[in-house]
């Protein structure tokens, strides 16, 4: 199949600059990120979970561009005379290592992005049944991607287009199954904490509310379903714009991570939560209890008037 769009050498200088230029926001949002989860916490305060997957994104990123910055080197300047071709050739050569490396890369972060989302979906909800069809969705997504990356590796210099049918419908598996899967367990985020607030808000004594936490996951969700709508189009479509996309959207599934734990780590609500909501396992008991309270301000309020009641009849 026969790309169209913007040549292949313009395209890698464009997606690795705009690529860099993501990469340095998720820098600064991981270092606001970790001043969120340290910030006045003891050691044995901090959530182990996000702190472990904030650097395990940073890792991933900071690799894919290094690879990417060698990918662009080698075909501009080092195989620019030698390769067949030239530039353009070399980077519609799929089977290059380097090509075949920042692939991989991608689909690990992908992976971690979309599997932390099922968790917090998990914990807020505290029910396996809520996270079954996400996670048949990002298992799907997985066979997807090294099914991709395997037919890549295979591929011969007839079969080596990344639009070919070979490689062509791993691809399109992997990022329709990324895309359903992380609309639906942020869905599921955003109306678990839509309800917990509702139920709550009648019976709370500040102006504290959760309603934040819902825009700052729909913003995330947004920006990140975005990008996968882009990159799925762009790829139907054969359009090399696909490469550019693809590269954006490893600092953007960081800043999409980075965006929630900060947003939610320096939400203080009245129960005096000092960890995120829906953020790792020591909010897993947390949550039962402020969506239980929709149900025992009933009860005790009643134990109020009633005292009240026996209180005023005593006194006469």
């Amino acid at each position: 199949m026969a790309s169209r769009g913007i040549p292949l050498d313009t395209a890698a200088i464009f997606s690795t600059a705009m690529e860099g230029i993501l990469y340095g926001f998720s820098v600064l949002m991981f270092v606001g990120t970790m001043w969120a989860l340290t910030r006045k916490r003891r050691m044995k305060e901090i959530n182990r979970t996000n702190t472990v997957v904030a650097f395990m994104l940073l890792i991933l990123s900071t690799a894919h561009m290094i690879v990417d910055i060698i990918h662009l080197e080698e075909g501009l300047v080092t195989y620019r005379d030698t390769f067949p071709g030239g530039p353009a050739a070399f980077f519609a050569d799929v089977t290059q290592i380097t090509f075949v490396v920042k692939n991989i890369i991608y689909i690990l972060q992908t992976m971690l992005g979309d599997g932390m989302v099922i968790y917090r979906c998990y914990v807020v909800w505290q029910s396996v049944w809520v996270i079954i069809v996400p996670s048949l969705l990002w298992l799907g997504m997985t066979v997807g991607g090294y099914g991709a990356v395997y037919s890549i590796s295979k591929a011969t210099s007839e079969a080596g287009n990344i639009f070919a049918p070979a490689t062509g419908q791993w691809i399109t598996i992997f990022y329709a199954m990324s895309l359903a899967s992380n609309l639906l367990t942020s869905g599921f985020l955003a109306y678990r904490i839509w309800r917990m607030e509702r139920n709550i808000s009648a019976f709370r004594t500040s102006n504290n509310s959760m309603m934040p936490i819902v825009r700052v996951l729909a913003d995330a969700a947004i920006l990140y379903s975005v990008t996968l709508l882009s990159a799925l189009v762009c790829f139907a479509e054969a359009n090399n714009g696909q490469y550019v996309v693809l590269d954006m959207t490893m600092p953007i599934i960081s800043i999409a991570f980075y965006m929630i734990i900060i947003r939610v780590a320096m939400k203080t609500t009245s129960y005096n939560n000092t960890s995120t909501i829906g953020m790792g396992t020591e909010t897993a008991r947390e949550i039962p209890q402020q969506y239980h309270i929709k149900r025992m301000p009933v009860e005790v309020h009643i134990s109020q008037i009633t005292h009240q009641d026996q209180t005023s009849k005593s006194a006469y």
